[in-house]
């Protein structure tokens, strides 16, 4: 549902859901680092004194003048040596072998105590625990946090298409309906619009399309009841009830609704009474939205079709407008009709001026123009709709299936006649059109 108001406290618990995850995030950072750091220099000094250890087990095996060298003689001990050689070693050979005994016993090294290799090797694998253990912990929290922050993703949508709208204040109303309350949504703004199109233009599934939005209450097609389009009078008294929220229908979504409104087909008192219903709209800021069809051809088999099954009732003795099955569409449009193309080339250029007409009459009012191929070649057009209506962004579904499919010479008794006919004019595109 709408929730204007509301919309402080989502920002304030999002902000606060975020320093908490920011917080926690640069705990098990911290932790993370501390844990290498410790673990590499563990392994350091464990490398350290197992080498060590080692070293001086294999030195004093290796080397018997180790003792020697490592033990200090006492003064009186180093005197009598020191005589006992000067009097027995008095030839000169034996000196010079003496010395180059000592010099041969003094010059030798032990092997190096840490080889730098072994060293970085104990140093990288505790790096590596380190970082896997690290990685583990901040997968974990990612994914706490990842389901956090998309509950939000919606709010910020919300807000940032509503805001668009605040900018204009004008175009938003707070009605008050005289048949319910509104509840906790009475602050919350709604924006009225209305669906002007043509039959068979694709109004009904776009209708469906917006009315799968949990925001929008698009009310259908009121003024096909001849009884409520009498008179300018009678037609300005529906409007008022469907604006002011007091319309029930299955679409009604009334106490929350963020955009209401009706579709209305052009030849339904629309165009005879084109200036008051202008002038109401303009008043009442309504948004309109056009849905026009750019294959005229493509929608007058569309008309010729659902006129025969008003009466032949096709689908087991019910007349169908729209169907929600490829079965019901197959039967459908099995059906096919015989177009008059001595007419064909006026009958479509009167269906142009028409919408044409309805563009200039409702020019000055706020509007947006949306064709029915475009919305079946890309869906994303939808979200200019929604964008326009100041709605949050959402997936728009629609249960109705298209019931002429594939080519035009499918569908058309008399092609040859009509191929005949477009073929050099500016309407010979819609021979070949998919839609």
């Amino acid at each position: 549902m709408w929730a204007s108001t509301h919309l402080p406290n989502h920002h304030q618990r999002r902000n606060k859901t975020t320093s908490i995850g920011n917080r926690e995030e640069g705990h098990i950072v911290g932790g993370g680092v501390v844990l290498v750091v410790c673990l590499a220099w563990v392994g350091f000094r464990a490398l350290n004194a197992i080498w060590g250890s080692a070293l001086r087990q294999s030195s004093s095996k290796a080397d018997p003048f180790l003792p020697l060298l490592t033990h200090k003689p006492s003064s009186s001990s180093s005197l009598s040596l020191s005589l006992s050689l000067s009097l027995s070693l008095s030839g000169t050979t034996m000196v010079e072998d003496i010395c180059l005994f000592y010099k041969e016993v003094l010059v030798m090294k032990p092997p190096k105590r840490s080889p730098m290799l072994l060293r970085t090797a104990v140093v990288m694998f505790s790096m590596v625990c380190g970082v896997f253990i690290f990685s583990a912990c901040l997968k974990q929290i990612s994914t706490q946090a990842r389901t956090t922050f998309v509950d939000f993703k919606v709010i910020d949508n919300h807000a940032q298409s509503r805001l668009k709208l605040m900018n204009t204040p004008h175009l938003l109303h707070y009605p008050k309906p005289a048949s319910f309350s509104r509840n906790e949504c009475a602050h919350n703004p709604v924006l009225f619009f209305a669906i002007l199109s043509n039959q068979r233009s694709g109004s009904g599934w776009f209708e469906t399309l917006l009315n799968s939005h949990t925001n929008v209450s698009s009310n259908g097609e009121i003024f096909s009841v001849r009884e409520r389009r009498k008179n300018v009078s009678s037609i300005l008294q529906t409007l008022d009830k469907v604006y002011n929220l007091d319309w029930f229908n299955s679409a009604s979504k009334n106490e929350c609704s963020a955009a209401t409104g009706l579709k209305w087909m052009l030849n339904q008192g629309l165009m005879e009474h084109h200036k008051e219903i202008a002038e109401y709209f303009d008043r009442r800021r309504i948004s309109v939205i056009f849905l026009f069809r750019r294959n005229l051809l493509r929608r007058m088999v569309s008309m010729l079709a659902n006129s025969y099954d008003r009466y032949a009732k096709l689908l087991n003795g019910t007349h169908k407008a729209h169907v929600h099955s490829a079965e019901e569409a197959d039967i459908l449009s099995k059906y096919k009709p015989i177009i008059n193309s001595t007419s064909l080339l006026d009958d479509l250029k009167d269906m142009e001026m028409r919408s044409a007409k309805a563009l200039e009459y409702f020019n000055s009012t706020r509007h947006m123009i949306v064709y029915y191929e475009d919305l079946m070649r890309n869906h994303t057009k939808l979200k200019d709709v929604q964008g326009f209506l100041g709605l949050p962004q959402m997936e728009l579904t629609s249960r109705h299936v298209k019931i002429h499919r594939g080519p035009l010479s499918d569908h058309i008794q008399n092609w040859d006649d009509v191929n005949k006919t477009l073929k050099g004019t500016v309407y010979e595109s819609f021979l070949e059109a998919d839609y």
